[in-house]
């Protein structure tokens, strides 16, 4: 068990890869922290909490019970996100400001408040979900990708202040992977996306979940600063 004790939160755990994530790490021994705005609906976690990461109160609450009743914070996963697609003529400021929120500005106020607890422990792990859309961009995404490529960039500059005090931070880049996130993306569309992967499949959530089981692992204990892109190799 790779991560027995481990005291790991995990956001967006209600479904999707954040759930998978969940019950992977849950498999590992984590004590799992499972987040969401539906608590009810997060699956096998030690302890869930009602939490909207736009809303710095409910995260500092979350936090502040979880040192409480665990004493540390081992690992967060930044994995909670959504989409609001449009071409940039057509994209309302109401779309772009939703995902920056929730994308981009979430996982900072949750990365701000465990960062303070793992400093004073001298070590702990955070691991951001970033996407292949915030490395290379995609036609319709100018907000995903743009949150995207923005915590890259909080990934590499956390990776130098936090790395010194014992904390590692990493990021995540998945393809297109097998998600609600896709529900609405018609069938002829995502049989393109299979033919642009070499493996000529989407990816699985369990798939994104083994690689946030590893960076949060000491088997990468000397992994730093790193984006990880797992996407069936579709940009080679």
């Amino acid at each position: 068990m790779r991560l027995k004790d481990k005291i790991c939160i995990v956001t967006g755990a209600a479904q999707g890869i954040g759930a998978a994530t969940a019950a992977k790490f849950a498999a590992e021994g984590a004590v799992v922290i499972g987040c969401d705005r539906r608590r009810e609906a997060v699956p096998g976690a030690a302890e869930t909490h009602a939490v909207d990461v736009t809303d710095r109160a409910q995260i500092d609450a979350m936090v502040a019970a979880v040192r409480a009743r665990h004493g540390r914070v081992d690992v967060l996963v930044n994995n909670a996100g959504i989409t609001k697609d449009a071409r940039l003529v057509k994209m309302t400021l109401e779309q772009f400001d939703a995902v920056i929120d929730v994308n981009l500005r979430g996982v900072f106020h949750c990365a701000q408040a465990v960062a303070p607890w793992m400093i004073e422990q001298g070590a702990g792990v955070i691991l951001n979900a970033s996407s292949v859309v915030g490395i290379y961009g995609n036609f319709g995404q100018t907000n995903y990708a743009a949150a995207k490529f923005g915590v890259i960039g909080f990934t590499k500059t956390w990776s130098r202040e936090l790395g010194p005090k014992g904390v590692r931070v990493n990021a995540v880049a998945p393809g297109f992977v097998e998600t609600p996130i896709l529900a609405t993306i018609p069938d002829k569309v995502l049989q393109h996306m299979r033919e642009q992967v070499p493996l000529h499949r989407l990816g699985r959530p369990e798939e994104i979940a083994n690689v946030y089981a590893f960076l949060a692992s000491d088997e990468a204990s000397y992994i730093n600063g790193a984006v990880i892109e797992v996407s069936g190799g579709m940009t080679v």
